[in-house]
């Protein structure tokens, strides 16, 4: 990237291109995870979709490296790559809610606490994910889970269309009708395909919703869990509850002797509100003696809201993700070994219900290809202090080689974490793989879009 170079890009462009040199670099390269610091020649801010393309274009007819930077909640820092060029969508935002089609038109680099403001004003919501820090672009191409799968599906499951800016430059909108295929792949097959600048999602009723957290002392996790692993998946799918291993932050609502303690839980959402879900929780036979109950009616926009400030950016994190169909006894050991062992106060393991709605796609409907999946699990090492990175990179690894064997071979895609294992990207999708390669070869067979989960074009 010599002078005459970054010239003509920036000559091209109507955003500005950042070079190391440049006041607000090292702003701009900086993501969730601290554990990333890659450098790029060049971070492009583009301005609308005709940057993407002039960029896209540029990048591919010089020979140089490009990766697609979104919400930059990665955990392997996808978005930027050392001495390479980075597409920078966070400057498109906007959402319009049409609220008569019950439809949202989501700019490409907008987040999560944008997209549920928007749709929220209008009684109606996006199922999305679980952070409203979170980029809605690589959440929706990864598939999308959270708080409303169970009633309204996946996030791709509500993706109507998408504008798309091609390995060539190119601007297509696919959809079910026009670039099918490409339609096919964008639901689940990540950031391999195309520069997303626009989604047109569906839209469902949420409004007010139960909140509700029930936390145990971590010696009783598997206990939980064995309750867990059969209330929830026979639960109604207006309610979903992800289950954890955690250590209680200290201040509220948390009574001051369970702070600081580690424990076993459920992260509670009901569609229906809160007296719905009091009622579920009283009719479950959940263990006795909970440390901790907790039921409030919250807009659903605070509930995507909750953690942010538990866990904001630029913390230290590892993370590793499996998909399971069911909880086993000796999965549930694994649990109770490792959340009794939590290195740090923000480590933690999640399981986000996959089932409901999102069962009921047809298998081969989407790039998503475990729709046969009950949970998607992510273990997570996390902590603010770099010296312990070594410590809970140990954790993450450790725990999930002990309860991979009880997973069902693949994970969420975008929860595939550094230094993976290198079927790890095959083991996601399964038998869609070779039709994934296929689109590759079709759409991008240089493999312009390699930073990401890479799917190689079809030879």
């Amino acid at each position: 990237m010599d002078g005459p170079t970054l010239e003509a890009m920036g000559a091209a462009l109507r955003g500005p291109v950042l070079t190391p040199d440049d006041p607000g670099y090292d702003q701009a390269r900086s993501v969730y995870n601290a554990m990333v610091d890659k450098r790029p020649a060049a971070l492009v801010r583009c301005a609308d979709a005709a940057d993407v393309m002039a960029a896209v274009d540029f990048v591919r007819s010089n020979g140089l490296d490009l990766a697609v930077l979104g919400g930059g909640h990665s955990a392997a820092g996808l978005g930027l790559l050392d001495d390479g060029v980075t597409i920078d969508l966070s400057p498109l935002r906007g959402v319009r809610v049409d609220p008569a089609a019950r439809t949202a038109q989501v700019a490409g680099g907008c987040t999560l606490r944008e997209v549920d403001h928007a749709t929220h004003a209008f009684g109606l919501g996006v199922p999305t994910g679980v952070m409203s820090t979170t980029g809605i672009g690589g959440l929706a191409l990864g598939g999308g889970h959270g708080h409303l799968t169970r009633r309204y599906g996946l996030t791709v499951d509500s993706l109507l269309s998408a504008d798309v800016v091609l390995a060539d430059g190119s601007f297509v909108t696919a959809d079910e009708e026009h670039d099918s295929d490409l339609f096919w792949a964008l639901r689940g097959g990540g950031g391999n395909f195309g520069v997303v600048t626009s989604f047109t999602f569906r839209l469902h009723p949420v409004d007010t919703v139960g909140v509700g957290l029930t936390l145990w002392p971590v010696e009783r996790t598997r206990e939980v869990l064995q309750w867990y692993r059969n209330a929830l998946p026979q639960a109604p799918e207006e309610a979903s509850g992800f289950f954890a291993v955690l250590t209680v932050p200290p201040g509220p609502p948390f009574p001051g002797e369970i702070h600081l303690t580690k424990a076993a839980g459920v992260v509670w959402c009901h569609t229906e509100g809160a007296e719905a879900l009091d009622s579920l929780l009283d009719a479950s036979g959940m263990p006795a003696d909970p440390s901790f109950r907790f039921v409030a009616p919250m807009p659903y926009p605070m509930l995507q809201g909750m953690f942010d400030e538990l866990i904001p950016r630029g913390l230290q994190w590892y993370w590793r993700g499996d998909f399971f169909d069911r909880i086993s006894d000796e999965a549930a050991e694994v649990h109770a070994r490792f959340g009794a062992a939590m290195p740090t106060m923000l480590s933690t393991m999640h399981l986000y219900p996959v089932d409901g709605a999102a069962h009921r796609v047809a298998p081969d409907a989407t790039a998503w290809s475990y729709r046969d999946a009950v949970w998607s699990g992510i273990i997570g090492g996390v902590d603010p202090d770099q010296a312990n990175a070594a410590a809970i990179k140990k954790w993450c690894v450790d725990y999930w080689q002990e309860l991979h064997p009880h997973s069902m071979g693949g994970s969420y895609v975008n929860f595939i974490g550094q230094e993976e294992p290198a079927d790890r990207v095959r083991a996601t999708y399964r038998g869609h793989y070779a039709r994934l390669a296929e689109v590759k070869r079709r759409y991008d067979p240089d493999n312009v879009f390699h930073a990401n989960q890479n799917i190689e074009p079809a030879s």
